[in-house]
């Protein structure tokens, strides 16, 4: 976060979607129905949430996607 400014996620985040809509019932019970999020601060609280209350398999998509989310907003930040 630079300037009081959140990154909105990186194109190309349908996985996050994805991964949203395959665990939200068992590890995002406390979002409103329909939530996604904007900005790359708000996905990594979310797959934070995934791994914590996911399973392994959660754990492990979820770090890739977090993984994934720091290399793009790096990215942006470099080009800027």
């Amino acid at each position: 976060m630079m300037g009081g400014v959140t990154a909105p996620i990186p194109a190309g985040a349908e996985s996050l979607r994805r991964l949203v809509d395959e665990y939200r019932v068992r590890c995002l019970w406390f979002l409103r129905e329909g939530y996604y999020p904007e900005t790359t601060e708000d996905a990594v609280r979310v797959l934070e949430a995934i791994q914590r209350y996911g399973d392994v398999e959660a754990f492990r998509r979820a770090g890739a996607l977090k993984r994934w989310l720091s290399a793009s907003s790096s990215e942006t930040s470099a080009s800027s």
